[in-house]
């Protein structure tokens, strides 16, 4: 059987069983839903079998045909093979477009400030950046390479170390400075506390309640708290001075730097079970962007491992 003239009505049809819609499709592929339909009808009649089951109203979402449903898999991975391919054709060089997924904290908080580095030595790359605390699909979206922090298993991609992580108090100068300020892990009890609630849930997400147990303070509750889902914004508010946040080393390292921040308490030790890894699908491996990207990710790494020295003993 040979394969259709127009590998652009599988792409229609792919595309329009993933999203149960021709409108949803179209959109993607910048084209009308009609469009799109006409692709997969075209594609049907030369097949001489649906794809979809119709309802008469035209309303109902769309369903894939049992059979239809079986092929996906083979033709998204023969989409799949086929961009590579094109990639390969590009292999003489890094240029081109990279497209990175990282959650927005780290984008702000370690990769933006330090992102003109990888342009200096690679200027013929443009870096997109998909910002993003939720699970992405790397082929449907597009994704070379990304950065995540969990316990290293992600299905279907490469998981490279980059950084592991420390975890502790930290506050803003002017409150390290004051009379009142924390001196022994108890009076950490008496403050406003600001929690990190970016990945509440994950087991191993480090925690205040787990700081206080690691430093022998159990059984007490803190008299005030201030609950973030953003570890960007937690650092913020220990820099506005609303309260001690519970850091995490990896992010804070450029604050702490700075002089904005200051560790509380640096002779208690308290390692994250989690860490960030570099991911990507196997296949990508030695595209020229992404091994170069994710070489200069891991120096980059290197250089900030070593704390800085902005801490105090209370």
């Amino acid at each position: 059987m040979k394969l259709p003239v127009h590998l652009n009505a599988l792409r229609a049809f792919e595309a329009s069983a993933r999203h149960q819609s021709f409108s949803a499709a179209a959109e993607e592929l910048h084209v009308t839903p009609a469009a799109v339909g006409q692709l997969v009808r075209a594609l049907e009649d030369w097949l001489g079998t649906p794809l979809f089951h119709r309802s008469s109203s035209g309303r109902a979402r769309l369903t894939a045909t049992d059979a239809a449903e079986r092929a996906l898999t083979d033709i998204r991975a023969g989409f799949d093979r086929l961009s590579l391919g094109l990639e390969r054709l590009k292999e003489g060089s890094a240029s081109g477009v990279l497209t990175v997924t990282v959650s927005p904290s780290f984008a702000a908080k370690w990769l933006l400030p330090r992102l003109e580095r990888f342009h200096a030595a690679w200027p013929d790359t443009d870096v997109r950046l998909d910002t993003s605390l939720k699970p992405v699909d790397f082929v449907a979206q597009r994704i070379d390479v990304g950065v995540r922090y969990g316990a290293g298993h992600w299905p279907g991609l490469v998981a490279q170390p980059l950084m592991a992580e420390e975890v502790y108090p930290v506050c803003a100068p002017t409150l390290a400075r004051q009379r009142a300020r924390p001196r022994k892990p108890a009076d950490l009890l008496e403050h406003t506390l600001v929690h990190d609630l970016s990945m509440d849930g994950p087991s191993g997400f480090p925690t205040w309640d787990g700081w206080l147990r690691h430093a022998g303070v159990a059984g007490r509750a803190p008299r005030r708290g201030l609950k973030i889902n953003n570890s960007a914004a937690v650092l913020q508010a220990a820099i506005d001075g609303q309260g001690i946040a519970l850091a995490r080393s990896v992010m804070a390292h450029d604050d702490l730097a700075a002089g904005r921040l200051v560790r509380l308490f640096p002779g208690i030790a308290f390692a994250s079970p989690l860490a960030y890894y570099v991911v990507y699908r196997a296949e990508c491996a030695s595209l020229p962007r992404l091994a170069a990207f994710r070489d200069w990710l891991i120096e980059e790494a290197r250089g900030s491992s070593h704390p800085p020295s902005a801490t105090t003993t209370p």
